[in-house]
């Protein structure tokens, strides 16, 4: 069954990530995501939404199914992850994640990827919980992770496992806007759309992460990752 439903409006696609109960992420969900970036990346929308379903964004890898994976699994599971993250970080349209819940680990990980971050108000929580459970960061990840957020905030939310809310990741910069649950979506789009019309967009967002792509695209074309060790 598919995790992600896809909507046009205008332009604007929208990424939906409907894996009940909280989105969970495993490896068919990195290969489906994957794909569906690829193929947008192939003929890309003027902008692209991404959210999730229900209460959460993306609670993070599956802790029900990936602890059972053998050795083969985690390997795949590492680099689906790392081709996942770089078809995201590296779409040239402007992709705006709406952040409709909690966004944990690796779902906070897809909505670093976005070039735009806006979260619903309310109790949601916001977290690289990866210290806490024991996983290293492959190296797609920790790549975004260091573009995108900087100073000490990167060292509590990666290496102390500080849990942000809305306001909190707003104030430290982890999400631009922070609005109404029943405007997220409308606000979302305008937003896309407002990126979507600066013309040098793609161009200049090319630029900016041209060296943190080309370091992963050297991973992902050697089947390499320093987590391999750790995971053998």
């Amino acid at each position: 069954m598919a995790a992600f439903t896809r909507e046009d409006a205008e332009g604007v696609a929208f990424l939906r990530f409907d894996r009940p109960p909280v989105n969970a992420i495993d490896l068919a969900v990195t290969e489906e995501l994957g794909a569906l970036a690829g193929a947008l990346a192939q003929k890309p929308p003027k902008a692209l939404v991404l959210t999730g379903t229900g209460a959460t964004f993306s609670a993070g890898l599956d802790l029900k199914a990936v602890p059972a994976y053998g050795a083969a699994e985690r390997r795949a599971l590492v680099l689906s992850i790392n081709r996942m993250v770089r078809q995201i970080y590296g779409l040239p349209c402007p992709v705006v994640a709406a952040v409709n819940g909690h966004a944990m680990a690796g779902g906070l990980v897809m909505a670093l990827a976005c070039d735009v971050r806006i979260a619903a108000e309310g109790g949601a929580k916001l977290a690289l919980s990866e210290v806490n459970v024991g996983i290293p960061f492959p190296l797609g990840p920790m790549l975004v992770v260091n573009d995108v957020v900087s100073g000490t905030v990167r060292r509590d939310l990666a290496l102390l496992g500080r849990v942000y809310g809305p306001a909190a990741a707003l104030e430290a910069g982890l999400v631009d806007e922070v609005v109404a649950p029943d405007r997220l979506l409308a606000r979302a789009r305008e937003r896309a759309r407002e990126l979507a019309s600066l013309r040098g967009y793609a161009a200049i967002k090319a630029q900016l992460r041209a060296a943190t792509l080309a370091e992963l695209d050297r991973a992902i074309a050697a089947e390499d990752d320093p987590i391999l060790k750790l995971w053998a």
